[in-house]
């Protein structure tokens, strides 16, 4: 009995600190501590006009008040000195709480609407997604 109990133990222990650990960012307290950060790098193509990377920018910039599941959003101009972006000039940096939210946002109707924007501007795109503490 006094190692089944422990055994129990053992393995709520081990639980708690999946759960703190775990992909989605919850503590063993329930409270979120980190986010999920999905990084989209272009590069666009000489053809584009100002104009048109500018409607780029505000099309990307509107997607947090159509879309419920973007907890935060940043975008920038490379200002790097250091002369190893490629040719990339543009990041936008878009926040959720899961992987969940983050596959609601590329399947929402919004952000088709954006790539189309996008798509014919752009001559290379990388995207990257990490966990961060918030």
């Amino acid at each position: 009995m006094r190692t089944a109990i422990s055994l129990i133990a053992i393995l709520f222990s081990a639980g708690a600190l999946m759960a703190y650990l775990s992909p989605a960012g919850f503590t063993a307290e329930g409270k979120s501590g980190r986010v999920l950060r999905h990084v989209v790098l272009y590069k666009f193509k000489p053809e584009a006009t100002p104009a048109q990377v500018q409607e780029v920018i505000d099309a990307f910039a509107a997607l947090p008040k159509q879309i419920d599941t973007i907890v935060g959003f940043e975008h920038g101009v490379n200002v790097s000195p250091e002369g190893k972006s490629e040719g990339l000039t543009h990041g936008f940096v878009v926040s959720f709480r899961n992987e969940q939210d983050r596959d609601a946002y590329l399947k929402h109707p919004a952000h088709d609407a954006y790539v189309q924007v996008v798509r014919d501007r752009r001559e290379k795109v990388i995207v990257f997604d990490y966990w961060a503490d918030e």
